[in-house]
C-alpha cells in the first residue's frame, strides 16, 4: 500500500497514539474479541469515520503480520466497523456559483474554477506544477494523489480558461508551482468569506468537488464515470450522487418496455374490471 507523506503521517499517528497503547502485548496474543472491544470502546468516544480509519490501519498491520509469518491468521477477520453516515452532498446552482466567483479575490478565481470544473481536491490544485499541465492535449498529470497513485485529469473549456488566467512568470521553471505561496488555509478562509459575501450559507471549498460530481450526475453520467473523474477507487464513494439523476433512472426503467413489450398483448396485462365486493352475511 503506497501512501503519500500526509497519509503516512496520519497512519503513523493512529498507530502510535491509539493502536500501540490498546494492543501493547505480543501480536500473537491479540484475539478477535480484543479487536471488537477496541472498536466498541472507540465508537463511544470518537466519530465513526475515525474508528473506521483506525480499524483499517489495524487490519492492514495484522495482514502484514500474516504475510511475514508472524501470526498464522489475522484476528481482525470478520470484525466490522461502525456504520458510516451518508456522505455530505452540498452543491451550488449555476447562479450561486457565479455569485461566489464574483465575490472571490482575483487570485482565488482560477483555483475555484479548477475545483468546480474538474472535481479536483484543494491539495491537488495547489500542488500543480508547470510540468503537470498539458494544454495541447487538454489534461493535467497528477503524479501522486491521496491513494498513492497518479491520475490524469481531463480539462474542459472552463478549466482551460481558468488555467489561462493564472499569471506565470516568464522565467518560471517547469517544476515551479502554478500557485506559489498559496496555502490550503488561505484558500479555505478566502473562499468562506466570498460565499458569505455572496449570501451562500453552509458551503465549503471541498463542496465544489461535490458540485462538479453532482452536475456530472445530473447531466446523465453514470457513477462509474463520476468515480473516475473524482479519482475514487471505490464506487461507494460516488454512490452518494446516485439519487441526483432521476431522469437517467427513469430512462433506464423505460428500457424494460422493449423486453416486456409482448406482454401487452397477453391476457395477463389486459385491462379488466375489478369484481364487485361481495357482502358477507352475518
Amino acid at each position: 500500500m503506497r501512501l503519500t507523506a500526509k497519509s503516512y503521517e496520519r497512519v503513523k499517528l493512529i498507530a502510535e497514539n491509539h493502536l500501540k497503547p490498546a494492543f501493547s502485548g505480543l501480536v500473537k496474543a491479540i484475539r478477535k474479541v480484543d479487536v471488537q472491544r477496541y472498536v466498541t470502546e472507540r465508537s463511544g468516544n470518537v466519530k465513526p469515520a475515525s474508528v473506521a480509519k483506525e480499524l483499517t490501519t489495524l487490519k492492514h498491520m495484522l495482514s502484514l503480520a500474516v504475510e511475514w509469518e508472524i501470526i498464522p491468521f489475522t484476528p481482525a477477520q470478520g470484525v466490522k466497523g461502525p456504520k458510516l453516515p451518508a456522505g455530505r452532498v452540498r452543491y451550488l446552482q449555476a447562479t450561486e456559483l457565479r455569485a461566489a466567483l464574483e465575490a472571490c479575490p482575483q487570485w482565488l478565481r482560477p483555483i475555484v474554477g479548477l475545483a468546480v470544473s474538474t472535481g479536483m481536491k484543494r491539495g491537488e490544485i495547489l500542488g500543480l506544477r508547470c510540468l503537470d499541465v498539458d494544454m495541447s492535449h487538454k489534461c493535467l498529470m497528477l503524479p501522486q494523489t491521496k491513494n498513492g497513485e497518479g491520475r490524469i485529469v481531463h480539462l474542459n473549456k472552463c478549466s482551460l480558461d481558468a488555467l489561462r488566467s493564472v499569471p506565470i512568470k516568464a522565467d518560471a521553471k517547469s517544476t515551479d508551482r502554478l500557485f506559489p505561496g498559496v496555502t490550503p488555509e488561505q484558500v479555505s478562509v478566502a473562499f468562506q468569506r466570498a460565499t458569505r459575501a455572496a449570501g451562500i450559507a453552509d458551503f465549503h471549498f471541498h463542496d465544489l468537488r461535490h458540485t462538479a460530481a453532482s452536475w456530472l450526475r445530473m447531466s446523465g453520467a453514470d457513477i462509474h464515470t463520476v468515480a473516475q473523474v473524482l479519482g475514487h477507487k471505490d464506487l461507494r464513494m460516488a454512490a452518494r450522487y446516485q439519487h441526483l439523476s432521476p431522469a437517467f433512472l427513469a430512462e433506464a426503467v423505460s428500457r424494460l418496455d422493449t423486453v416486456f413489450g409482448t406482454l401487452r398483448y397477453l391476457d395477463v396485462t389486459e385491462p379488466k374490471a375489478l369484481p364487485e365486493a361481495v357482502a358477507l352475511s352475518a
